[in-house]
C-alpha cells in the first residue's frame, strides 16, 4: 500500500470520528424527542438522500470529511414543541454532549481492536534490579511493588514511569506504591543514573528497574485499552497545561494536515500492511479521544462551550425569572467560530511549512 493510500486511509479515518460524532447527537436527539431536520454523512453535495417517517432526511454526500446533525430550533427559538430551543435543559445537555461520548466510546473500541493483536502487556510491576540499582531496600523499593502514582499522576503501563519520574522535574518524586496489598507511600530521590547492557555493551541512562508482562485475555485486554484510553484523556489535558504555561506553544500544535501527514509516515514506515492499519487505527483511538476531550472544552462554538452556556443561562434564569435571548448565545458562538477557525488555519499552515522543511 503506497504513501497516498495510507492519506486516503487517514482522511477516512478522520471522516468517520466526525460522522460518528454527528452520530451521537443524532441518537441523543431522537431518544429525547427533538426533532432533526437532516442528518447528514458526509459533506459537499448530495449523492443519495431519503425521508425517514419521522421526518428526517438521512443524506450521504460526496465528501467523506465530516457530516452534521441539523435539529429544529437548534440556532434560535422555534414554535415547534420538538425543537431543541425548546427542550428541557437536562435533554440539551444530553444531546449536546452526546457527540464527545460516542467519539470517546469510538476511541476505546479501537484501542481494544489494536491491543487483541498484543501478546501481553506490561503492568508496573517491579520483577527485579539492574546491577548497582541505589533504589532496592528496605526503606525504598522492593521486587513485587507496583507503582500506583508518580507525583499525583495515575501510573497504568511499566513505560509510564520513567515518563513521570522525569516529568517531575526535581530530584524527589511523590510515589505511592501497592505493596502486599495497601498504598505505601514514598518521598523519594530518584534520578536516572548510566546502565551498561550485558548484552551489546552499550550504555543509556536508566531507573534500574526490571518490569514483567501479564499475558493477553479477555479481561486484560479490557483492562488496558481502558487505562490507554484514560492515557489518551491525561495526554490532553498534559498538553493544555504546557500550552497555558508556556512549556509548549501554538507551533508546536498539530491540525488535522499534520496529522494526515503522521499518519501516512507512520503506515509507510510499518514492516506490513497489517502492522501499518493497526498503527493508524492506534492514532485514530488517540485522536478519537482527543476530539472527545477537547470538544468539552468550555470554547464557543463547542459542545462544551454551549454546554457552558447552557448552564449559565439556566442560572441566570432561576435567579432573574425570565428566559435569556437564545440570540446572545449566537453571538458568542459566532465570535467563538471565528476565533478558533483563525486557530486552525495558523495550525494549518504552521503544518504545511513544517512537511515542506522536512520534504
Amino acid at each position: 500500500m503506497g504513501t497516498f493510500l495510507y492519506i486516503l486511509f487517514a482522511i477516512l479515518i478522520f471522516g468517520v470520528l466526525i460522522a460518528v460524532h454527528e452520530l451521537g447527537h443524532f441518537l441523543a436527539a431522537r431518544l429525547c424527542g427533538v426533532r432533526v431536520l437532516e442528518f447528514s454523512m458526509g459533506m459537499g453535495p448530495v449523492l443519495w438522500k431519503r425521508q425517514t417517517k419521522s421526518g428526517t432526511q438521512v443524506s450521504l454526500r460526496v465528501l467523506p470529511i465530516g457530516g452534521f446533525c441539523a435539529m429544529e430550533g437548534e440556532d434560535g427559538d422555534s414554535p415547534d414543541p420538538a425543537a431543541f430551543s425548546n427542550a428541557a435543559a437536562w435533554k440539551k445537555l444530553i444531546i449536546l454532549a452526546a457527540g464527545a461520548f460516542m467519539n470517546f466510546l469510538l476511541g476505546f473500541v479501537l484501542v481494544i481492536v489494536c491491543f487483541s493483536q498484543s501478546l501481553y502487556f506490561t503492568p508496573p510491576t517491579i520483577t527485579d534490579f539492574m546491577e548497582g540499582c541505589p533504589y532496592e531496600g528496605a526503606d525504598g523499593l522492593q521486587v513485587g511493588d507496583t507503582f500506583y502514582k508518580i507525583n499525583g499522576e495515575r501510573i497504568y503501563f511499566s513505560s509510564d514511569v520513567a515518563t513521570y519520574l522525569a516529568r517531575g522535574g526535581d530530584d524527589t518524586a511523590d510515589i505511592i506504591l501497592i505493596r502486599d496489598g495497601r498504598r505505601v507511600r514514598l518521598d523519594y530521590p530518584m534520578v536516572p543514573r548510566e546502565y551498561t547492557d550485558p548484552e551489546t555493551g552499550e550504555t543509556s541512562m536508566k531507573y534500574g528497574l526490571y518490569f514483567g508482562v501479564q499475558e493477553k485475555g479477555v479481561l486484560a485486554t479490557l483492562k488496558y485499552s481502558w487505562y490507554c484510553a484514560m492515557d489518551f484523556v491525561r495526554m490532553v489535558r498534559l498538553g493544555l497545561t504546557d500550552l497555558i504555561t508556556g512549556a509548549a506553544g501554538v507551533q508546536q500544535m498539530t491540525g488535522v494536515v499534520g496529522i494526515v501527514d503522521m499518519m501516512a509516515e507512520v503506515g509507510a514506515s510499518s514492516p506490513t500492511v497489517f502492522d501499518a492499519i493497526l498503527n493508524i487505527v492506534y492514532l485514530g483511538a488517540f485522536i478519537a479521544v482527543n476530539l472527545a476531550v477537547m470538544n468539552l472544552l468550555p470554547i464557543p462554538a463547542l459542545d462544551g462551550g454551549r454546554i457552558f452556556f447552557l448552564v449559565v443561562t439556566w442560572l441566570l434564569e432561576k435567579l432573574l425569572g425570565h428566559r435569556i435571548d437564545p440570540k446572545y448565545e449566537g453571538y458568542v458562538n459566532t465570535a467563538g467560530l471565528v476565533l478558533l477557525m483563525g486557530l486552525m488555519v495558523y495550525v494549518m499552515f504552521n503544518d504545511i511549512a513544517r512537511i515542506i522543511r522536512v520534504g
